[in-house]
């Protein structure tokens, strides 16, 4: 009967110690390459609303144009936009059509008019991103001079798929 009593007990430990390898593998799954995040705001409406719960890859992602990505901002907050250039792009806003590389934009997600913006470069390591509401004072972004184009450290993360509302 000892020897039964010895296998539970070291069965009983390896449950629990797998039990424990699976927790601290889940925290670091979700601490460093998946983010579940709230919307606060109406800036990205109407791809994505205020409260949304959305899950962003911080890992395994490469920024490109037209990538709804996290980034962090100079007061530390997380803030959720739409690449519209890229490094050494050019961009400019003429009657509400966004311009790059002097192509207009096809955006069918968009909802309001932007003002117009002239002509910038894109600098090297950074992203030019705008919310998806367009409409003037609705989104804080690089079209904006105290924000500008976004460094490439700076972003967290890209959107992988909405969790709520399904």
């Amino acid at each position: 009967m000892d020897n039964k009593a010895n296998k539970e007990k070291i069965n009983s430990v390896i449950s629990w110690l797998f039990f424990a390898l699976i927790l601290v593998t889940l925290f670091l799954v979700f601490r460093y390459v998946i983010t579940i995040t709230i919307i606060s705001g109406k800036s990205m409406s109407p791809t994505l609303h205020d409260s949304d719960v959305i899950l962003t890859n911080n890992l395994f992602f490469t920024p490109e144009k037209n990538d709804i990505i996290l980034y962090r901002d100079a007061n530390g907050f997380d803030v959720i936009k739409r690449i519209i250039a890229m490094p050494n792009d050019e961009v400019e806003i003429k009657d509400g059509i966004v311009i790059v590389n002097g192509e207009p934009l096809e955006e069918d997600y968009i909802n309001g008019e932007s003002n117009d913006m002239p002509q910038v470069t894109v600098a090297e390591d950074t992203y030019f991103v705008m919310g998806d509401n367009r409409t003037p004072g609705a989104s804080l972004d690089s079209r904006n001079s105290d924000i500008g184009p976004i460094a490439k450290e700076k972003v967290k993360g890209k959107l992988l798929v909405r969790l709520y509302p399904f």
